[in-house]
């Protein structure tokens, strides 16, 4: 059984510093979109959730859209920061190349690239047009998946290993999720990622099914009610 947050990959990290001039403004971006989730309980980290350990994660490609499949290059918050209530240029690290046969990840910065990142890596390998990468974990969304229609990874499939990154790009090949731009985990419990051509984009995304999801849950049950 695999667990949150756990990386699964090989990891092949350069310790380093990303550079403000160039990488600055995307994550500044990221950074407002991450703190969007945290108000909304997407993103974080609870004693009692998921084993304690951090939730959800962002990124955005930093490459040219012609780039080969394996070398998307891509901007990803750092393993285990989901917790952390503020962040910065050196809570993220630039994924430089990845290989899902191999399980294989290079990367630098001054952290570890989150566990999800085989997840963003198969979702920018899909399709160039995809430049932005949200991971949310919503417990009403997730419950809501099916009725929703949203398209589902195998149950089966764990997060943040090659099977999963092979899922990915099924569900982009045989689901309506080029049109929809959002797919539920599976296997991985309130798991759900929204794509798009920018962060905002990607988050204008998930605010909208989340919203489809407590309407439709206040439907149902007559109300909603905050815990």
């Amino acid at each position: 059984m695999s667990h949150e947050g756990v990386i699964q990959f090989e990891a092949e990290h350069e310790q380093r510093e990303l550079e403000t001039r160039r990488f600055g403004e995307l994550v500044c971006e990221l950074i407002a979109w991450r703190e969007i989730m945290a108000l909304t309980g997407l993103v974080g980290q609870e004693p009692g959730l998921y084993e304690g350990a951090g939730y959800g994660n962002v990124s955005a490609r930093i490459g040219p859209r012609s780039a080969a499949l394996g070398r998307r290059s891509f901007l990803i918050t750092g393993s285990q920061t989901s917790g952390n209530r503020c962040i910065g240029l050196g809570d993220f690290a630039v994924v430089d190349e990845y290989d899902y046969r191999a399980n294989r990840v290079r990367s630098h910065g001054c952290v570890m690239p989150s566990s999800e990142s085989m997840t963003h890596a198969a979702a920018y390998d899909a399709s160039p047009l995809v430049r932005s990468v949200l991971h949310a974990h919503s417990p009403v969304l997730w419950r809501r998946r099916r009725s929703l229609g949203l398209p589902e990874t195998d149950p089966s499939v764990p997060y943040g290993t090659p099977e999963m990154a092979l899922e990915v790009g099924r569900l982009y090949r045989e689901t309506v999720l080029p049109e929809r731009q959002i797919f539920a985990m599976g296997g991985h419990e309130d798991g759900i990622v929204a794509l798009g051509r920018s962060p905002a984009e990607a988050g204008g995304t998930l605010l909208r099914w989340l919203a489809r999801a407590y309407s439709e849950a206040c439907e149902a049950e007559g109300g909603i009610c905050r815990a």
